[in-house]
């Protein structure tokens, strides 16, 4: 059977019994509302799944949720754990289940359920729990959904796509006393286990700065034209929260990363892992203040170093917490992915397992007792939903919520900036000099990358101090209105969970 046969043959065994080449774009989103039975609230009600706590040979059911790219190393990890089965594959697209639930199978011996909406397969009781691999302005609402339907949830980096929206997944999973993990995998990883034992047990000097750094090749992405969405995707439903807005090939199915409607720029999208990695090694949750330096330029000359993308590709931000800052650089005009962390301390730098003092070019391996983890962040997610134990969890959605947030108060201080010279930057960033080698590491990445721009413009954004324990910017109505959004109904991350 062709592609196109197979294609054919799941929408018409999954969604409506019609024939999708013959239908127009209105047929086929008043059949597939029709399926989706969207209903002016979007409340879930339920209690546990299961009355009992799972043993270790029962099995646990899970859905996926966003199939394509993440989702599908989601499919792959949670399939080969023993006693897991893949009871759903959900997507917004019809052509991404394209013989993907034949490959399951194949390889596994059961077939998942295909369907188009989290809330149909939600409403079954012998589901445990769901993997949540959309894209970021959605993965609150099917986390709470899902809280909200019993099921437990492991959910993508970064759990929310503002601050709001976090606090109200910690606050579901506290409600439904349910398991939610966030995919920050490197919390399970033994070796950076390590690093902070060492860093805990002052053998290394006390930590002075945490510095992230995210640096990936982010290159244009051109401009695409408006046109009318494929036939196979349910454009509203993918647009969730967000307002409506025209159909074009730079959302569908990854560049929606560097649209401040769909995605948190690389400081939230790669940079999460990093700065969760900075925020645990510091031991904090929120700063007192952060101010953000950035701009967006690209490879396209004859386009102004401009492109169709929204969000900064390159990037400083500065968190203060009185007696430490996280320092997060983000540098997009590179060759190579070389995003890591760094620990400053008042006797030299934490890199990995080594340490370098101060004034030595020679680096020692570190020592020191520490916890060994899972390094297997979707065993210990399973572990818990079997053991009904939170206190296990490697990447607890509270953590989550705190790793997340530090990128979204990041990227609020630069939405809110204007632009401003090189100097003024230097200044706003204080006289630290690792805070001041990272601004030119910034600048001058701009300059090396792009030798024929002339006089590239920096978004400054003000110094925004913040409180912590309220989650709420102090004396600046602006940015405290970017600490949510205007929700489109009925896809509304409601206040009262």
């Amino acid at each position: 059977m062709g592609e196109s046969a197979v294609a054919l043959s799941f929408v018409n065994r999954y969604f409506f019994p019609i024939n999708l080449m013959s239908i127009n774009r209105r047929t086929f989103i008043t059949k597939s509302m029709a399926v989706v039975g969207l209903a002016s609230t979007f409340a879930i009600s339920g209690g546990r799944a299961s009355g009992q706590i799972l043993g270790a040979n029962d099995r646990v059911r899970i859905g996926v949720v966003g199939i394509r790219g993440q989702g599908g190393g989601h499919i792959q990890r949670f399939a080969n754990l023993p006693n897991v089965e893949i009871a759903y594959l959900i997507d917004v697209d019809a052509a991404t289940f394209v013989g993907r639930d034949v490959a399951i199978e194949k390889d596994f011996g059961y077939k998942p359920i295909c369907v188009h909406d989290i809330r149909k397969a939600l409403d079954d009781k012998n589901l445990h729990a769901v993997s949540v691999a959309t894209c970021n302005h959605t993965h609150s609402l099917n986390t709470i959904w899902a809280a909200q339907a019993g099921k437990d949830v492991y959910v993508e980096k970064p759990c929310s796509h503002n601050v709001f929206e976090g606090r109200k997944c910690v606050e579901a999973a506290d409600k439904y006393k349910v398991i939610i993990k966030h995919g920050t995998q490197q919390r399970s990883s033994t070796s950076r286990s390590l690093m902070l034992a060492a860093l805990n047990s002052g053998k290394y000097g006390k930590l002075k700065v945490a510095k992230g750094i995210c640096s990936k090749p982010r290159w244009t992405i051109g401009f695409k034209p408006e046109e009318t969405p494929p036939e196979t995707l349910n454009w509203d439903v993918w647009l969730g929260p967000a307002q409506l807005q025209p159909f074009h090939r730079n959302l569908v199915h990854y560049n929606w990363h560097w649209f401040w409607d769909f995605g948190n720029a690389d400081l939230g999208n790669q940079g999460v892992h990093e700065m969760d990695l900075c925020r645990w090694m510091s031991q904090k949750t929120l700063p007192k203040s952060v101010v953000t330096f950035g701009a967006r330029y690209v490879n396209e000359p004859n386009s102004g170093f401009k492109d169709q993308g929204q969000t900064p590709n390159q990037s400083l931000s500065l968190f203060d917490y009185g007696d430490s800052v996280v320092l997060f650089e983000t540098r997009g005009l590179v060759k190579d992915d070389t995003s890591n962390i760094e620990l400053y301390t008042d006797q030299g730098i934490l890199r990995g397992t080594n340490f370098t003092p101060i004034g030595s070019t020679e680096s020692v391996k570190i020592e020191a007792e520490h916890a060994r983890l899972s390094d297997n962040p979707y065993a210990n997610f399973i572990e818990c939903v079997r053991s009904r134990d939170r206190s296990k969890l490697e990447a607890d959605i509270v953590e989550g919520h705190y790793s997340a947030a530090l990128c979204h108060l990041g990227n609020i201080s630069y939405r809110v900036g204007e632009t401003a010279s090189v100097d003024s930057i230097k200044k706003a960033f204080g006289d630290d000099p690792i805070v001041q080698k990272a601004v030119s590491t910034v600048v001058d990445n701009v300059a090396e990358a792009l030798p024929e721009l002339k006089n590239p413009q920096w978004t400054l954004g003000p110094t925004l101090a913040f409180d912590p324990v309220k989650e709420k910017f102090i004396g600046n109505a602006a940015a405290d209105k970017l600490l949510t959004r205007d929700y489109r109904a009925p896809y509304i991350v409601p206040e009262n969970v």
